[in-house]
């Protein structure tokens, strides 16, 4: 079955745009494991722009399932990634301009850092996973650099403006967990995903996890975060029940 990462950036964003207290993606977090989350996902940026030091020391003394942190590879956040010791680090791209990710992780290109960075997360028993593209050549490079997982960026497709041409980045998301598998690493997906598109990623992807942020925390603004978390988990579900011929 697959699990289902629940990011609570969005909320910490709507805090931030006040500078106040409230929302608390810490309480958002409680509720989403109430609702079925199976991790909470955080990405703490250096620019700070929405999850806050605070934040992800309270998230590791409460969170009881699994924590993913997201993040660069910049000193700073390695040094705090160690000293919290996550469960799960995704390292990802970062620019201070841009409103989220968009793109994934350049393995090739910063293949002797990288490697540096997970030996030392390793060495700390902290499981690494790579956020990236479906690119061969990327998925070959993480495996090599000694990730334990990749997450493929699924942006293409969620971003599709036709039936064919979702279908096609479909068959490409495809191809990369199959790449990915034969190269032994473990697969899980996420970028853009929501209640309309997700069924097909379900029954068309042999992942792990399918990590989601925005679309669930804007249906919290309107039926709370706790449904809004089991309704994905629903739909999660009914689609796995229809993969395998239930």
């Amino acid at each position: 079955m697959i699990k289902l990462g629940v990011n609570v950036d969005h909320v910490a964003t709507l805090r931030q745009a006040r500078m106040t207290y409230e929302p608390d993606p810490v309480t958002a977090a409680g509720l989403a494991e109430l609702g079925g989350a199976d991790i909470i996902t955080i990405h703490l940026r250096e620019d700070r722009r929405h999850i806050q030091d605070r934040d992800l020391d309270l998230l590791r003394q409460t969170v009881f399932t699994k924590l993913n942190l997201e993040m660069a590879t910049s000193q700073e956040i390695i040094d705090i990634a160690i000293r919290i010791k996550p469960e799960q680090i995704t390292l990802v791209p970062e620019k201070r301009q841009e409103v989220t990710t968009e793109g994934g992780l350049s393995v090739i290109s910063q293949k002797e850092v990288l490697t540096d960075i997970i030996k030392k997360f390793n060495d700390n028993d902290i499981y690494v996973s790579l956020f990236i593209d479906p690119d061969r050549d990327q998925i070959i490079a993480s495996g090599k650099v000694g990730a334990q997982a990749v997450e493929l960026h699924t942006g293409n497709f969620a971003n599709a403006r036709s039936e064919k041409q979702s279908t096609a980045m479909l068959e490409v998301l495809r191809e990369g967990v199959k790449i990915a598998k034969d190269a032994g690493l473990r697969v899980n997906a996420g970028h853009g995903l929501t209640y309309k598109n997700t069924g097909p990623v379900v029954e068309g992807m042999d992942v792990e996890e399918l990590h989601i942020g925005h679309s669930i925390v804007s249906r919290a603004i309107f039926v709370g975060i706790k449904r809004a978390v089991k309704e994905m988990k629903d739909i999660i579900y009914k689609h796995y029940l229809i993969k395998q011929n239930f």
